[in-house]
């Protein structure tokens, strides 16, 4: 069996004496304190792997989070940009548009006034 973490490689070399103490103990034999020292090895090298499983685990999911934070950030940029576009594409409009009612209004006032003076001239 290759392994290549050294946890396992340890719960492998005390193996066979953790099989022995199980025998033992199954026997109805008491135990000794090398026998209850070497259970919690064994016990603390599980404990060992399934923490670095976890950490695994977690080191993934903050590494697909920071990738969907990048992909999220750069959304954000070009709707950052987009919107950036619209509203000076906005005021183009905008200032366009003031323009053209102005020049309607000073046109209109200029034929008003033109009409009004012609007016005068002829009740006069």
């Amino acid at each position: 069996m290759n392994c290549t973490r050294v946890d396992d490689m340890l719960i492998e070399m005390i193996g066979p004496r953790v099989k022995e103490i199980e025998e033992k103990f199954a026997r109805g034999e008491g135990l000794e304190s090398d026998d209850i020292n070497t259970l919690l090895l064994k016990s603390q090298y599980n404990h060992i792997n399934h923490l670095d499983s976890k950490l695994n685990e977690v080191v993934a999911s903050v590494v697909t989070l920071e990738r969907k934070f990048t992909e999220l950030s750069g959304q954000f940029s070009t709707f950052k940009a987009e919107i950036i576009a619209e509203l000076a594409k906005s005021q183009v409009e905008m200032r366009d548009m003031i323009l053209t009612t102005m020049r309607w209004y000073i046109g209109s006032a200029g034929v008003v006034l033109v009409l009004l003076k012609a007016l005068d001239l002829f009740v006069k």
